[in-house]
Parts: structure tokens; sequence; C-alpha cells
């Protein structure tokens, strides 16, 4: 059943039912829980997996904004007027019908937001691919499925995986471009996670001022990460100072947006859009100078990048970018779980919503 505004589930699945959970494609707060099968026998080559848990983040919620222009809704093809949400998760093996790819083996990949998940497998040095013909044109780092020992870190490398690699690739994107000229770097949505690991990434690799723009009720909180030189609310853009910069937007707010363009002029050198936390915004009526807004698309740099340092380096370099990050995060991360299609489908509802706490960090699971 349609689940519309404010997110109240009027209908439950049994727990043992299996389940896709879907997105009206027009209107991300509608959703539904949508009563699927596994199936029984599989074909020559493929998998099925049973989700572990996986992270739901607002970075999900950019995956469901930019559904269509990005092919998000291509990754798990359903009815044309929905989209099955990505989710950044652990699978475990149930049933395999591939020579190399065993029972009970655990990884880590993209998964629908679903109990079970089955994919048509090719053979990688690290796992296996997805070799379905509709997922041919995206990016490999969406289709490939890592084998996954458990760790004591899990979960925190669920919340933080996805979006930290999109800021350790804008970091590395802007340092490549010498930071257009900009002697700063201003963040909006600066409480968001993706937001505070770009901050960590532009604090450990170059040499700019990082000032983050956040709501008034999280400018403590963002202040006090110690990643940020200088965190101003949205009601103080006017102080930013006015010297060069690169100004990232990861709210989505373009009025938002505008009033930093007002306030820093010709000293704007460019303009990285990466999300939308304040998605619904108006956007109507804005008209932006130059240097207009270019979002950046993590994929092309991590392409660029691994065909310049070969993957297997650049992969390295990520992971021990990231692990150095997680470990930073254990003061103030508190881990939030989510068990259940209506606990789930709650949660997203709070994550459209914002309503939602910046140290929080939220994993789902069925049972």
């Amino acid at each position: 059943m349609l689940t519309s505004w404010p997110f109240a589930h009027r209908w439950i699945p049994s727990p043992k039912a299996d389940v896709h959970f879907e997105i009206e494609r027009r209107d991300i707060r509608n959703s539904r829980w949508a009563p699927t099968t596994a199936p029984t026998t599989l074909a020559s080559g493929e998998v099925l997996l049973t989700l572990e848990r996986a992270a739901l983040t607002s970075n999900n919620v950019s995956y469901a904004l930019s559904g269509d222009m990005l092919d998000y809704w291509g990754f798990f093809p359903t009815e044309p007027a929905w989209g099955r949400l990505p989710v950044m998760g652990f699978g475990v093996v149930t049933k395999s019908a591939h020579p190399e790819v065993a029972v009970g083996g655990r990884y880590f990949g993209f998964f629908p937001l679903a109990d079970h998940h089955v994919v048509a497998a090719r053979s990688t040095a690290g796992g296996f691919s997805d070799a379905a013909p509709w997922r041919e044109k995206h990016a490999a780092a969406y289709r490939n499925f890592d084998l996954a020992q458990p760790t004591p870190h899990d979960d925190a490398l669920l919340i933080f995986r996805g979006l930290f690699i999109t800021s350790f690739l804008l970091e590395d994107f802007l340092r490549e471009h010498h930071h257009f000229g900009a002697e700063q770097v201003v963040v909006l949505s600066a409480s968001s996670k993706t937001a505070i690991a770009l901050a960590h990434c532009l604090r450990t690799s170059s040499k700019v001022n990082v000032v983050g723009l956040t709501s008034t009720r999280n400018t403590s909180f963002t202040d006090s990460l110690g990643e940020y030189h200088q965190v101003l609310s949205y009601d103080q853009i006017a102080a930013l100072d006015s010297r060069p910069a690169v100004v990232v937007d990861m709210s989505g707010n373009m009025q938002m947006l505008a009033q930093v363009y007002a306030a820093l002029g010709a000293n704007i050198k460019h303009c990285a859009s990466v999300g939308a936390t304040h998605w619904d915004a108006p956007r109507h009526g804005v008209t932006l100078p130059d240097p207009r807004p270019q979002f950046f698309f993590a994929p092309s740099q991590l392409s660029k990048r691994g065909k310049e340092l070969g993957r297997e380096v650049l992969n390295q370099r990520i992971t021990e970018a990231l692990d150095v990050f997680v470990a930073s995060t254990n003061s103030w991360l508190k881990i939030r779980r989510s068990v259940g299609s209506a606990a789930i489908g709650e949660l997203y509802g709070a994550l459209v919503r914002g309503d939602t706490q910046p140290n929080e960090g939220n994993i789902i699971s069925f049972s």
C-alpha cells in the first residue's frame, strides 16, 4: 500500500514475507512495501543473497532524488512509476548456481532495500559482479560484490564507506585543480556525514581553510568535531570572509546558495554540487551568476584516478584514509538500529523529512 506524508505505513508484511521497498519516482515522500518471491531455483550463474544489514542515510535520499538523472533506478528495475532504493550492505549467499560462489559467503556491495537479491554473477578478483544486461552501463563500483569477513567496525564502514569515497575523490579533484585558486572551501550542510568526511579529507590533505555552514541547531555539534576551521550558522552567511573560495553545496537549497553567492561575489572560483539534504527547498526563481554549480560525479574521478594510479594503489589509498576517518568518528557516532519493515519505513520517512540527528548512524535489517 502507498505510504503518503507523513509516512504512516498502513500495511506491514509479516516478518517471513519476501519484500522490496519501493519509492514513487515522481514524489520520493511516497513509498510502499512490494511483496516479492525469492526464487526456489536459479538459472546457471545466478546467486541468491539474503540481506544481513545495510546503512540507510541521507545519502540514500540523494540516490532517490537523482534516481532518473544518474540511473540509480536502473540498478534494480521494477514497475515504471516506482524505483527500488539502492543501499550499501552485507549479504549472505543462501543459494548459488555459480561454481565459484559458495553458499554461506558474505559479501559487501549495493543491494536493493529488500530481504533478498538475485545476481547474475561474474567472478572477479575480490568476489563477483552483477552481469545482468541492464547493469552493464553502471560503474564497476556499483556492480561489484566483495567477499567480506565480519569485523568490529562493520556498522561504521557501512555508514561511511560510500560517502567517504565521494568526499575523498572530491578533495582529490579540488587539489588536482589547485582548488581553482581558492584559499577557502565553504561547505553547505556541514553537519551531514558526507560534508564531515570532506572536511576531514581537506584538513588532512589540502592547505585551505575549511568553513562549514549549517543550521543553528547543528552548529555546536559540527564545531565540536574539530574538522572545520570555522563553523557558521546559515543566518551568519554574511560573515563569510571575502577571499577566494570554492563552494561545495551538499544542501541543494538554491536560496541558501544564492546568499553565499551574494556574500562572496567574485571570490567564488568554483562551485561543486554534491548532495541535496534540503531537497524540498524551493528551487524556482533563483538565478546564480557564473561560476554556475557543477555536479560532481564521483565515479568519473574514481575511473580517472584508477587509470592513472592503478586500481590497487587507489583502493589502498582509499582504504587507509577511510580507516583513519572511521577511527576519528568513534567519539561521536551513535549507531541506531531499525529492524523490520515497519521500523525501516519509519526511518526512511524521518530521513526524507530531515528528522534525524547528525551524530546518528542508521543500520537496518529485517531480523
